[in-house]
């Protein structure tokens, strides 16, 4: 079995890119895959591996320059949902484009994942998903607001757009695992709203800790790995991803007559040329080669 372990920390690195070969190097000798993200604000991502590994690799993490008290969510992994290993240096760890927004300076108030209900049944609260229009798609909170955006970049411009629909109402938000919240939170508190709250350790905190019977989540939540989405206890959900877009699919969409495996599916089938259609259906050609042969493939 193998331990998931999905991170991110808000920090000062000085220099981003002299932590990048240390952390390669050290996940390749412990058999640790996945994706992290270095910029000078922090640290983000999810990564996988043996027990020891993830051990190692965390226990370096937080020798990092303020990384002391860095918290991670895990999960267990009957196979490992990553081809391979990226650390990559990056303006944001979460893109949201407003450089003024500083999670360190200040964010809404944490709400534990056992008080969560609590707070959103309230009627003069709205609850606002940060995420993705197609993470969403696939499950959210009961009553929750989807501003159906496209990337998390677009949320100040929806804010602005919307904002007027939550007068005198006070704030809840939620995402993945918190980091967006961490962003979103600060930024409507400069915005000028006086009350934010957001889940804290996220969608994935409350599936974990929230017994199913209690919980007033439907739905699978979006996970950035081959496990695609997770539901209460963090089991794996069996939707699938089209890895021409990275969209999730149910099972069934799998048999609509636009869904060409590794090619295109019934969200993506109007937005690739056909020059790239061909080089998915190439890169497909060779996964397929791979898994005939027992060895992996890095195009997923």
């Amino acid at each position: 079995m193998l331990i998931v372990a999905a991170l991110y920390h808000f920090t000062r690195f000085p220099d981003p890119a002299a932590l990048r070969g240390p952390l390669l190097e050290l996940c390749a000798v412990q058999g640790v895959k996945g994706s992290l993200l270095l910029a000078h604000e922090g640290i983000n991502g999810t990564i996988a591996g043996p027990r020891a590994g993830i051990d190692a690799v965390l226990a370096h993490i937080k020798t990092l320059p303020g990384c002391g008290d860095l918290e991670w969510k895990e999960a267990e992994s009957a196979e490992m949902p990553f081809g391979r290993m990226k650390v990559r240096l990056k303006r944001e760890i979460v893109t949201m484009g407003q450089p003024d927004v500083d999670p360190l300076a200040r964010t809404g108030h944490y709400v534990a994942p056992q008080e969560w209900n609590d707070l959103i049944a309230q009627e003069d609260v709205a609850v606002i998903d940060t995420r993705n229009d197609y993470e969403v798609a696939i499950g959210s909170f009961d009553g929750a607001i989807d501003p159906e955006t496209r990337s998390f970049g677009e949320f100040p411009a929806w804010w602005e757009a919307n904002k007027e629909r939550f007068h005198n109402k006070r704030i809840a938000m939620f995402c993945t695992g918190g980091i967006r919240c961490e962003k979103s939170t600060n930024y409507l508190l400069s915005q000028g709203v006086e009350e934010v709250f957001h889940l804290k350790g996220g969608i994935l905190k409350y599936l974990e800790e929230v017994p199913e019977e209690e919980s007033r989540w439907q739905g699978g939540c979006f996970v950035f790995d081959q496990r695609v989405a997770v539901g209460h206890g963090l089991q794996p959900t069996g939707h699938l991803m089209c890895h021409a877009c990275r969209r999730p699919l149910e099972p069934a969409d799998t048999k609509r007559a636009e869904y060409e495996d590794g090619v295109q599916c019934h969200h993506c089938v109007d937005e690739f040329d056909d020059a790239r259609r061909e080089r998915f259906r190439e890169r497909q050609r060779q996964i397929t080669l791979a898994a005939k042969r027992g060895t992996p493939h890095l195009g997923r």
